[in-house]
């Protein structure tokens, strides 16, 4: 467990954008080390006085992340090449977080919409709608 680490990776950790694994990580180098909590002190303190860098509003506003209409194209594999290695990159290398809890709903999301209780249900409103709809 390291006791250095970089400043993004701090302000990262303060955003909460940081894979699990690392945020953890992070908090408990925070528990022991002296130094890394006067680090991060620091960069609280330039967050407080109004000092942000580019790299940090970007990650800040997640610029990087796709839209989610993107990640349900990604899903259904009818982004092109270079859209679908981006988000790959964004969900695999990146591990962005946010656009993973996505995905995850979206996942959830169709195999609830797959489900024998949804197809029921729409079959109950197409057989009630019969004869209502104009020919």
């Amino acid at each position: 467990m390291s006791d250095t680490y970089e400043t993004s990776e701090l302000e990262a950790y303060l955003d909460e954008a940081l894979p699990a694994d690392d945020m953890a990580a992070i908090e408990e180098a925070l528990r022991t080390s002296d130094s890394l909590r006067e680090q991060l002190k620091v960069v609280v303190g330039r967050r407080d006085a109004g000092i942000h860098t580019i790299g940090a509003i970007w990650r800040r506003h997640r610029l990087s992340c796709p839209q989610r209409t993107e990640l349900g194209s990604y899903l259904m594999g009818i982004l092109d090449g270079d859209q679908s290695d981006y988000i790959r990159f964004h969900l695999e290398v990146a591990r962005c977080r946010v656009c993973t809890a996505s995905v995850a709903d979206l996942e959830a999301a169709q195999a609830a919409s797959d489900s024998e209780e949804v197809t029921g249900r729409r079959k109950k409103y197409f057989q009630s709608s019969v004869g209502h709809l104009p020919k």
